[in-house]
């Protein structure tokens, strides 16, 4: 494992934390399905403002994505695209267990991985590799239990919801189906008859959110193009109109939906969560935070806008260099053009990514923000959106002394998990 000390800066070591962020690692590059695989864990104590953090890569494992926590907060997984299923102890992040999903099966992409879980105990949680839901036990990694056919392009995003009886899960578009590869699809999976309900929607959605008390659920459409037409693979940025869908698990029927103008900068979303008054998600692409009112589901306002301006790009050569090559070797410039000029609208002319963790705090008073490319962890009051704390991260050669001092040092943040 790659790891440093847990750095304390603002707050005694021995200090209880009100609150613990959980934020996955991928690396530096662009495309986070193909870089490192680490967890970062921010500590912060509302009452003094006090703050410490550690991070840990592990090694033989790569494309980390999301990362989600047991019920009793001691067991994290870290989700990735690397065919692992890969488990940690929440206080310390040492790995406690990982296991090759290839024994069970081979996705048709590499793309493909046990991104995410749902938790059904402390001990059991249900995930997807290949074609099908698997259910585990902590203790016996190597003896999952087959379940049914999930029925998607290829699974991402999954939660359950209020009354325990459905998963609902979202859907990437299938790099390995060229031109048909477009999702547009959720489902649900109800755990009592394990029957699936695939839930057809005029844009594919990569990440889903519940309703605290009822079984509904929301996604947020992930609009990509393929380059030259064909390649899910390398996925271009799309500027288009987005959506959002609001879902009744139990029918699958569409109770309501929210549509946004290409203009509208609400783009590449990751974490998506919902106050009591608000649902709200973060936009790597769109450099923001965005929250649609819930009353109405058409009134929507940005909360947070984290777009750098032009002083905060030429301070970061390194990471402006390493991003703009990572995109030209996504595709040709001369036959993707329009994805190159769509990438730029999306993205309102920055030449770095953003927020890909967002938060709220279980009082809803908090909201924790992790922006990739600035490599910087903020958290601002809710709902003013007022700014209460900025950290800079390290850089990643702290982590891999073997990295160029010229190296991009970005740690790559991606799907987060808020204890508190």
């Amino acid at each position: 494992m790659q790891d440093a000390p847990a750095n304390t800066l603002s707050a005694p070591a021995e200090r209880v934390y009100s609150q613990r962020f959980h934020i996955a690692l991928d690396g530096n590059g662009a495309n986070g399905l193909e870089g490192m695989a680490g967890v970062c864990l921010f500590l912060f104590d509302q009452v003094s403002q006090g703050y410490a953090y550690k991070v840990r890569y592990y090694d033989g494992i790569a494309a980390g994505h999301a990362v989600s926590v047991n019920p009793s907060g001691t067991i994290g997984f870290l989700g990735n695209a690397g065919q692992h299923l890969l488990f940690y102890d929440t206080s310390t992040l040492d790995e406690i267990g990982r296991v090759s999903t290839l024994r069970y099966a081979c996705p048709p992409s590499s793309l493909q991985g046990s991104t995410h879980l749902v938790w059904m105990s402390d001990q059991e949680f249900i995930t997807v590799i290949g074609a099908h839901f698997y259910r585990f036990s902590i203790d016996a990694l190597e003896h999952g239990e087959r379940l049914c056919a999930h029925q998607l392009k290829l699974p991402h995003g999954m939660k359950r919801t209020a009354s325990g009886r459905y998963i609902v899960y979202g859907s990437m578009d299938g790099p390995h189906d060229g031109r048909d590869g477009e999702a547009c699809h959720v489902a649900i999976l109800d755990l009592e008859s394990m029957a699936v309900r695939v839930v057809d929607l005029p844009a594919t959605c990569w990440h889903v959110a519940v309703h605290p008390t009822e079984d509904r659920f929301y996604g947020v459409s992930f609009r990509v193009l393929p380059q030259d037409h064909v390649d899910y693979h390398e996925w271009a940025m799309a500027f288009l109109k987005e959506y959002a869908f609001e879902i009744d698990a139990a029918s699958g029927q569409v109770l309501r939906h929210w549509a946004a103008g290409r203009e509208i900068p609400a783009h590449i979303n990751s974490d998506v969560c919902l106050s009591d008054s608000e649902l709200i998600f973060c936009n790597g692409g769109s450099q923001n935070v965005i929250a649609i009112d819930l009353a109405t589901f058409a009134s929507y306002r940005q909360l947070v806008d984290e777009r750098p301006d032009a002083a905060a790009q030429l301070n970061r050569p390194r990471e402006v260099v390493s991003q703009v090559a990572d995109v030209f070797t996504r595709g040709n410039f001369f036959s993707n053009s329009q994805h190159f000029l769509g990438a730029l609208q999306v993205s309102r002319k920055s030449l770095l990514d953003s927020i890909y963790g967002c938060q709220l705090s279980a009082g809803q008073s908090l909201l924790f923000t992790a922006n990739r490319g600035l490599n910087h962890i903020t958290i601002y009051d809710y709902p003013t959106g007022t700014l209460r704390l900025r950290v800079e991260m390290p850089p990643l050669q702290t982590y891999f002394s073997w990295l160029s001092p010229l190296a991009d040092p970005r740690l790559g943040f991606h799907h987060a998990w808020l204890l508190g």
